[in-house]
């Protein structure tokens, strides 16, 4: 199966729909009057409907199981055609449009075998996907070209050529692929005078975000946050709270991360672990939902 494990969970939803023809008017009389021989064919079918939901996974390889946390079965009658809606949501990593159109299918296949001993010419005349919602394409703004971004390494090691940057390469690679261009990449020592230097400048050029790698730990060293919360005029407390959440899912050491975020006037700041690791996974579960704030950026107030 596809691996869904760098993914977030949020609410996903599926509506798909189903079309059943009938051929004559006395198959519809039969199904609303409850005459048809094998019984209530909305009710026998709904039931069905509602354990394909359920069973999806144990029927198409590549699916994976999810939690279901709301199904309904609908039906219209318009003149020979039975529409049936079928509507799935789940608070889940992956989405739920293969779940609701298995269900849409079994529903439509369950009408059929009811039917058939009194409408030899019954079919399945449509499945179909109606919408579908949740996960990070609703997320997404197109306004991410035109964002002015920089990334800074902060790492006595990296800035003395002992060591090599492989977090803040990670990092760019991760945006561009969110067609987010990043137009400065610097590598600058943990000096909590040199940080606020560069977060100032920053701001000044009118950079709109800007991702801190590096410092956040609990070594001596690690001044990042530090030197960044002070200049802070608005702090967003729960950018990093998030990220923190995130990493804890999955590495339990993510708690110890001091990570802050907030504008400088209209500058994000972001300050993100140093480890390749915990700044990938950062980036996994920050974005694209963060650059809804660009959205209300402008509705911020400044001193």
């Amino acid at each position: 199966m596809v691996n869904i494990t760098h993914k977030s969970n949020s609410l996903r939803q599926a509506i798909a729909k189903a079309t059943v023809v009938v051929s004559r008017q006395e198959t519809i009389d039969a199904i609303t009057n409850k005459q048809v021989p094998k019984g209530d064919v909305f009710e026998f079918s709904r039931a069905a409907g509602l354990l394909a939901i359920k069973k999806t996974s144990d029927v198409i390889p590549d699916c994976h199981p999810l939690p279901i946390e709301h199904a309904a079965i609908t039906y219209k009658i318009d003149s020979l055609h039975i529409i049936i809606s079928v509507e799935v949501a789940t608070i889940y990593k992956t989405g739920v449009e293969v779940e609701a159109m298995h269900g849409a299918s079994i529903t439509a296949l369950t009408i059929y075998d009811m039917l058939k001993p009194i409408d030899k010419e019954v079919e399945i005349a449509s499945i179909k996907l109606q919408s579908k919602k949740g996960g990070k394409a609703d997320f997404n703004k197109q306004l991410t070209g035109d964002l002015k971004c920089a990334v800074i390494v902060c790492s006595d090691s990296i800035a003395n050529g002992k060591a090599e940057d492989i977090s803040g390469k990670a990092i760019i690679s991760k945006l561009e692929k969110l067609n987010l261009k990043v137009s400065v990449y610097e590598i600058i020592a943990d000096e909590f005078s040199e940080i606020q230097k560069k977060a100032t400048q920053l701001s000044e050029e009118n950079f709109q975000l800007v991702l801190f790698t590096g410092g956040t730990g609990l070594s001596s060293r690690d001044v990042t946050p530090d030197a960044i919360k002070p200049l802070l005029d608005r702090e967003i407390p729960g950018i990093v709270e998030a990220a923190r959440n995130y990493g804890q899912q999955r590495m339990p050491y993510a708690m110890l991360s001091r990570g802050v975020s907030g504008f400088i006037k209209k500058t994000l700041l972001i300050t993100l672990p140093g480890s390749t690791r915990g700044a990938e996974e950062s980036i996994d579960a920050l974005f694209p939902h963060i650059l809804h704030v660009f959205q209300v950026a402008k509705d911020v107030k400044h001193d």
